[in-house]
């Protein structure tokens, strides 16, 4: 379980394909890794993966096929950036919200707006999830948990402070960017069911 709250950036160090796989290398900053354990969850980029091997500060990922398929890992290239946040402790403040650290699907930027005080980033999502989308609704972004701002037809927008764009890939965000779309998993349930139970919304 993650909050949303990134914790900071790291690097890839190395990517190895092997059958059905690829073992992804993450160089993390100094104090970063304190009491990682193999077996522990890391989120990158918003999607929660698991340490197969470490070192001071490197930890090497097993990425399956399909997680590849289906969330942006597979674009990664060696001394790109990511994002990352450890699994959340029992006691933990929960400063964002609740994450599972499993992609639905990935959106692509489509505007960067950037004015003195902060950045608005436009998305644009695949229509299947559009109806999960809602004005200050909740969405995680590449594991960073925003609340939503406008949206429109398949588009929606976030709006980012300094602080997130500092300790964040977003500073970098660009036009065709794909990034990793965690939609909230209460507004899911809602939505379905109501959904099933044939009303409308």
């Amino acid at each position: 379980m993650f909050t949303g709250i990134v914790q900071g950036t790291a690097f890839v160090k190395s990517i190895a394909p092997k059958d059905l796989f690829s073992r992804i290398a993450i160089e993390f900053p100094k104090t970063a890794l304190n009491n990682v354990a193999q077996g522990a969850s890391i989120a990158i980029n918003g999607t929660c993966l698991t340490v197969s091997e470490f070192t001071d500060n490197t930890v090497y990922f097993d990425v399956m096929m399909e997680t590849l398929r289906v969330t942006n890992l597979c674009q990664l290239k060696v001394n790109g950036v990511v994002n990352f946040e450890r699994a959340a402790k029992f006691g933990d403040e929960i400063g964002g919200h609740l994450l599972s650290g499993h992609i639905h699907t990935t959106v692509e930027v489509s505007s960067v707006e950037k004015t003195e005080n902060n950045c608005i980033i436009t998305f644009k999502v695949p229509t299947k999830w559009t109806k999960y989308i809602l004005p200050k609704g909740f969405v995680a972004v590449n594991g960073c948990s925003l609340t939503v701002g406008e949206v429109a037809n398949n588009t929606f927008n976030v709006y980012l402070i300094p602080e997130t764009l500092n300790i964040t890939t977003f500073g970098a965000a660009s036009p065709g960017d794909i990034i990793n779309l965690e939609v909230d998993h209460q507004t899911q349930t809602i939505v379905d069911t109501i959904e099933r139970l044939g009303l409308k919304i």
